[in-house]
């Protein structure tokens, strides 16, 4: 796996753990964070999830990752360290394990602390917590995730896609507690973002989840006047005009969706 293929990672949602900086990179208060996030029980281990996963992957790519992890335990520099780190991460993303890769991506971000490294570990997290049929490793995966997004969103505070995936990432899995805090999240982001397909977009995807096929299309074509061509936005309308009963615009945006694809 390249490092370009790794970067990718960071990219599959197109939206969506404990920091370990330096005490040079930390934000004020973060220190007090990290002890509270140590103290919290999860419900695997990602060595459990490793061991399990050796027995399903094929012997020659097992033996590839084998080379690699005794070359990162020889390892001294940092920069040679991520480069393998890398590696793993997308051997592992490569055999459908995104919560190893997203272990291994979340090191990377560990050692070399950034809103772009903690992002691609938060976002290959999230997709963990989509592609997983374990609750277990569904919960696990989600728990890593908001702390990632958390972490960069701390060290990029006005990056509006970290704010989205975090509020995805709470509607993927609610809290028992608040069920709706993605959704609110979502709707402050909409406050503060008016002008944000992407908070548009999100919105829509989740009316067309639940059925609230007219909401979805009223904030779609919000977000077509304020960028026509964003695909996404066109791909989601034809999917909201279908369950609307509106095939003739249905039928017109899924043209233009398959256009592009």
């Amino acid at each position: 796996m390249t490092k370009m293929q790794y970067l990718v990672v960071g990219s599959v949602l197109g939206l969506f753990l404990i920091l370990y900086f330096g005490c040079e990179t930390k934000p004020p208060g973060q220190g007090q964070v990290e002890k509270t996030r140590a103290l919290e029980a999860e419900v695997t281990d990602v060595n459990l999830l490793i061991r399990a996963a050796h027995d399903n992957m094929p012997p020659d790519q097992m033996s590839t990752v084998q080379a690699i992890q005794q070359a990162l335990a020889k390892a001294t520099e940092d920069s040679v360290k991520i480069e393998l780190l890398k590696q793993l991460s997308g051997r592992w993303y490569e055999n459908n394990q995104p919560a190893i890769a997203g272990h291994y991506a979340q090191e990377i971000a560990e050692l070399q602390p950034s809103e772009q490294t903690w992002s691609i570990a938060g976002t290959t997290y999230a997709i963990c917590v989509q592609k997983s049929e374990d609750q277990k490793v569904k919960t696990f995966c989600n728990q890593r995730a908001i702390r990632a997004f958390e972490n960069a969103i701390s060290l990029d505070p006005d990056n509006v896609r970290n704010q989205v995936n975090l509020a995805l990432t709470y509607t993927e899995m609610p809290p028992a507690n608040e069920p709706m805090k993605g959704v609110l999240m979502l709707r402050e982001l909409e406050q503060a973002f008016p002008t944000s397909t992407l908070v548009l977009n999100s919105l829509a995807r989740l009316a067309i989840r639940t059925g609230q096929y007219e909401r979805a299309v009223q904030r779609l074509e919000q977000a077509l006047q304020l960028e026509a061509n964003n695909m996404n936005t066109i791909c989601l309308l034809a999917q909201a005009y279908a369950g609307a009963g509106n095939q003739a615009q249905a039928s017109a945006y899924e043209q233009r969706c398959r256009a592009e694809q």
